[in-house]
């Protein structure tokens, strides 16, 4: 069995630092790809609530800014950084824009949506699809955009039950 912990992904910081997220084995993940502009954008809220709650228990969110959809995430990864911070106190793992569909798609997107199909088959729909991880790695669930992060919780306590 596949396991995203065992993919060898090394992926950029907003601040340039480069993550191996084989270094989050053992922890339950949650991976969205966000925006800054977009409708969605207040649920930065709830995924830092969420983030509050349960890193203690071993949770991580790991942001990935994504400026495919109507352009809604224009800015550096800096200005990104900087935004997240400041209008939503976002103190999660924040890296470096990535593409999430098409030629120069993340790697970390392409296993994702390999692991977990959505309505448009393998393809992103929007900002914030949301992923979460277990423990070993095991792709668990995959959220459309228009979940909303508290709807979460009950699976990300039973993932850390695990």
């Amino acid at each position: 069995m596949s396991s995203f912990y065992s993919q060898n992904f090394q992926v950029h910081t907003t601040a340039g630092g480069t993550v191996n997220l084989d270094d989050f084995s053992g922890k339950v993940l949650l991976v969205v790809n966000t925006a800054s502009k977009c409708g969605f954008t207040p649920q930065f809220d709830g995924l830092e609530r969420l983030y509050q709650e349960y890193k203690d228990r071993g949770f991580y969110i790991i942001g990935f800014p994504c400026n495919q959809f109507a352009q809604q995430d224009p800015g550096t990864n800096q200005e990104i950084s900087e935004f997240c911070r400041l209008n939503y106190g976002v103190s999660f793992p924040m890296m470096a824009k990535v593409d999430v569909n098409g030629d120069n798609e993340s790697p970390v997107y392409t296993y994702l949506k390999s692991e977990q199909k959505g309505v448009l088959a393998s393809k992103i729909k929007w900002n914030f699809t949301k992923f979460l991880i277990g423990r070993d790695g095991t792709v668990l669930k995959r959220y459309s955009p228009t979940t909303d992060p508290s709807k979460i919780a009950s699976d990300i306590e039973a993932a850390l039950a695990q």
